[in-house]
């Protein structure tokens, strides 16, 4: 089994590749090293040490010493595992300059992706290699797409980049111009119950196709010109699917064209699907406190009580929280506490305790000792108790009112408190 693919997991690998795809180094110096789930340690250390040997040979000394710096490294952490974790294993290391030329420092990151990778792959340049990872985070999801006008319709599904064509039909309508001899009324009742026919097929096809596909997340229909509407407004499809329609995509062609050009415009629509899934989460919230139901509950203080008494079923966090949760500690007696500040703020926090007496012993010992990002430190939390989190964004009417109304943090609890 792989990691699940949640908002939190998908939200801290963009994070971490975010920061990933910043780094650059003076040279070909940044070692990436891919290895899959079945492949052996033994043979990825024999083949690091063959580029610790040819790596000896780089003329340029700095290069050549970043080079084999950062290949130990990499060496290092790979020893930490016996067998590569089930979804495989993913390490960075290089020489990243911190203020200009000569400000270099080994920087190594060790991942373990949300699912299998397949490829084993080794790769030394002036950037990270994280495009595998990347591919990680696009739409996985498998949708079903239509594009139908009235010559014919074409069936396909989509599941992240893979677009595939399941069937075609023709609609055997004849063109608009009556034969000699019919009245024109009697040709348009012929013509309408020839398209009601043709619309009954394309459903039939449909739910033959569509309803087989076990966890299908939505449907979207394309074509030219009002067809596809039409199609749409009436009772075609089985109504699981009908619900499951996401919108209309106007395209030029039907073939396999014509799907090309709706999987071009579908993002925007498979984003809105997040966006769904994100307003009725913050709808649900939004519907306990306003019912007052004693199950709502926000504010980083209350959350945290919650959360430590595991009370907490559902967490909601803003990914526009820039908050970290410094540990404040004192070099001479070992008091602590914690306080949560804004990213930005950290210097100023560290100068204003360090003026600070301690509570316990009164000298001035005080240091903000470390920091951790608030959503990671929740999360964890949350992990622990059992607790679903989910992450918001502010692409949403919800999601803004989450981060300005209730300070991005809020939640509802697996029951009333008496």
């Amino acid at each position: 089994m792989s990691m699940d693919k949640s908002s939190l997991s998908m939200f801290r690998l963009k994070r971490t590749l975010d920061s990933l795809a910043s780094k650059t180094g003076r040279h070909t110096e940044l070692v990436s090293l891919y290895v899959p789930p079945d492949r052996q340690i033994s043979d990825v250390m024999n083949n690091l040490r063959q580029e610790l040997g040819t790596a000896s040979n780089i003329k340029s000394k700095v290069t050549r010493k970043n080079v084999l710096d950062a290949i130990e490294k990499v060496i290092q952490r790979l020893k930490l595992f016996k067998k590569p974790p089930e979804n495989g294993l993913v390490i960075f290391s290089g020489a990243i300059p911190q203020n200009g030329a000569g400000s270099e420092q080994i920087e190594t990151y060790v991942l373990v992706p949300p699912e299998p990778i397949t490829i084993y792959y080794y790769r030394c340049d002036s950037k990270f290699y994280i495009e595998p990872l990347m591919e990680l985070l696009r739409e996985k999801d498998t949708y079903g797409i239509l594009v139908v006008d009235g010559n014919g319709a074409t069936f396909a599904t989509l599941k992240g980049r893979r677009l595939e064509v399941v069937e075609k039909i023709t609609s055997g309508i004849p063109g608009k111009h009556r034969a000699g001899g019919q009245s024109a009324r009697r040709f348009e009742r012929l013509r309408e119950a020839q398209v009601n026919e043709y619309y009954k097929r394309v459903g039939e096809h449909g739910n033959n196709i569509f309803l087989k596909i076990p966890d299908l997340k939505g449907i979207i229909i394309g074509g030219p010109g009002p067809t596809k509407s039409d199609f749409e407004g009436g009772d075609y499809l089985h109504y699981t699917l009908k619900s499951k329609i996401l919108g209309t995509v106007d395209t030029a062609y039907v073939d396999e064209q014509g799907m090309k050009e709706v999987v071009e415009k579908s993002p925007q629509i498979l984003q809105k699907v997040r966006y769904f899934e994100e307003k009725k989460l913050v709808q649900e919230f939004l519907y306990e406190l306003g019912h007052e139901t004693g199950l709502a509950t926000y504010g980083e203080e209350e959350i945290r009580r919650h959360l430590s008494n595991g009370l907490l079923r559902l967490l909601l966090l803003s990914e526009e929280l820039d908050r970290v949760r410094a540990q404040i500690k004192c070099a001479n007696c070992g008091y602590t506490e914690e306080q949560t500040v804004r990213s930005s703020e950290i210097q100023k926090k560290s100068d204003e305790v360090a003026s600070k007496a301690c509570p316990r012993c009164g000298t001035q010992n005080l240091t903000v000792a470390d920091t951790k990002d608030i959503i990671d430190e929740l999360a964890e939390i949350a992990e622990k108790t059992g607790t679903a989190v989910e992450l918001i964004s502010t692409g949403t009417e919800e999601g803004v009112e989450l981060e300005k109304s209730f300070g991005g943090i809020a939640g509802i609890l697996r029951f009333k408190q008496l």
